[in-house]
Formats: structure tokens, sequence, C-alpha cells
């Protein structure tokens, strides 16, 4: 039998209980691809991200990252957190500076500002947008959201957008429209299940707080994941939706802050910079703050 210990922490956010929840385990080696899809299931958080030494000496750490369902390619909440703790275990990095990580999408380069010897706001680089394909019906969308078609806004496309893993952006009209929504299994296994818009992401423009840029909700069945309170991986292509669209001015940079998982009581704030040149956009990174909750461990049954 080998204990494997984790860390448990809520990210996106400076308040404890909210933001998404992510188990951080730094001791991996041991660990086969099906003992960390297990161990996800087990903890049935969002996410769960396992550390191992680089592969290339120029890099810090390797990342692998599981929902309760799949590994993922890259995660914003699980980049963000591991580099939070990684951070706070390593006296290298009281005062703040970089980590290379080597994810399935490449190397993530993620910066670390210090508050009182402590880590503070982690920004992660991520990779520049893709965008794909726009769907139309929005009668089919509304009734896969328990809303009314009304409710999406006419004037932007629901448009597939990725920096590493796609999400199908849908814009409503309000807030109220927001909370009303309800995700219908049975339309989204006929209609989106197996496509590149199977994971949604909403958002409005009208906001909880006088702060925040945007509203948002995101829901991944295909992970595993019902609801997110946090989605990092969906809030950059977000903020490149936003600045590609004309509703964000980008002057050579747009700052954005999403506000998210209000209605699942873990009210979340993610940081969206996106930098264009002539028009173009040059570089994606999204932000946020962490606070640790506690840790646990995992007896598996190894030779």
């Amino acid at each position: 039998m080998k204990t494997f210990n984790y860390h448990l922490v809520d990210v996106f956010t400076s308040q404890l209980f909210g933001g998404n929840q992510l188990a951080v385990f730094t001791e991996c080696n041991a660990l086969s691809t099906q003992d960390m899809q297990n161990i996800a299931k087990e903890l049935n958080l969002s996410e769960s991200v396992f550390v191992f030494p680089a592969e290339d000496a120029a890099n810090d750490y390797l990342l692998r990252i599981f929902t309760p369902d799949m590994e993922m390619p890259m995660a914003g909440h699980p980049t963000i957190g591991a580099a939070y703790i990684l951070a706070k275990l390593n006296p290298r990095h009281k005062n703040g500076g970089s980590l290379k990580l080597e994810e399935k999408v490449g190397v993530i380069t993620v910066e670390l500002s210090a508050k009182g010897a402590q880590p503070a706001i982690i920004t992660m680089q991520q990779p520049l947008p893709e965008f794909g394909k726009t769907y139309d019906d929005r009668r089919l969308i509304a009734k896969l959201l328990s809303i009314d078609s009304s409710d999406i806004d006419d004037k932007l496309p629901m448009q597939v957008v990725s920096t590493g893993v796609a999400f199908l952006y849908i814009p409503l009209n309000s807030l109220a429209a927001m909370k009303k929504m309800k995700l219908r299994s049975d339309l989204w296994e006929t209609n989106l299940q197996g496509t590149d818009g199977q994971n949604l992401f909403i958002f409005c423009r009208e906001t909880e707080d006088s702060e925040s840029t945007v509203h948002s909700r995101m829901f991944a069945p295909a992970m595993g994941i019902k609801e997110d309170p946090a989605t990092g991986a969906a809030s950059g292509p977000l903020g490149a939706y936003l600045v590609k669209h004309g509703l964000i001015t980008a002057a050579g940079r747009a700052s954005i802050v999403s506000e998210q998982g209000y209605e699942m009581g873990r009210p979340s704030i993610v940081h969206i910079s996106i930098e264009t040149r002539n028009h173009n956009i040059t570089k994606v990174a999204i932000g946020g703050e962490c606070v640790p909750v506690g840790g646990g461990f995992i007896n598996l049954d190894l030779p």
C-alpha cells in the first residue's frame, strides 16, 4: 500500500470556499495514467492535477490534468493552482518569478507575483486563439439551455473558439437569462455530444459586480463536469471572442474580468489579458488568486 498526499486549493478567488476546487499531487512518479484517472474520479472535483519532473531540463515541471472522466490537454485552474502550490513549496519563488510548465499543448509560461512572501496573482499565457465554426440554430440552442430564443444576443455569433480546448461561446442579453438557464442533457446528447461545440460557455455583459466585464457560466458534460465554477481554459478564448467581435476595444492590450460560479455559490474572478498588433491577437493570458484550503491523502495498493 502506498500513500499519495495532495494539497486542496480554491482557484480564481481570494475567499475561502469560493472559486474552483483543485487537488494538487506533487509526488506522482509511481502513478500510472489509469491510477491518476481513478483518483480524479474518486475525488470528483472538476479537475485534479499531477506534477512530475519536466522532460526538458529547460522547463520546471510537467503537469498532467484529469477531470473525473478524461485527461485534458491543457486547463486553466489546474495550471494556476499547481503553480500556486509549487511556489509555496519552493522558497526560491517567495518573491515571484516565473515557471515553465509542460502540458500536452506544449510549454505554458506562468508568471508569479508575491505579496508578503506568499504567491499572489498568478498569470498563465495560453496558445493563440483558433476561431472555429459558427452555429446558427438559435431556437435549438435556446431550447437546449431552457431559455427563450430572444434571450440570445442576435447581434453576435454563437462561435467555437479554442486556445487549447474548444468551447462554443453563446452570448445572452441579460443576467436574468443567465440565471434561469438549465442544460437539457437529452438535447445536448442528440445535437452536440462529440462535436467541436460540445463544451458550452455562455456569457452576458450584465454583471453582478460593477468591476466585472462579463458574467459567465460553463457546462461540459463530455468532461464529466455538470457545471464549472471557474474555467481558465475557456476564459482566454472568451477574451479573444470579445476583442474579435468588437465588444472590447483593444488598443494594443485589453484587460477583461470574467465573473463565474455565482449560480453555484462559488463566486470566481478570472482576469483576462488580450494583446493585439495590427488588429491581430498576439498574446492571450489569464490570471487569478488562490486560497489554500487543506489537504489529504489517497492510499493505493501498488506493487
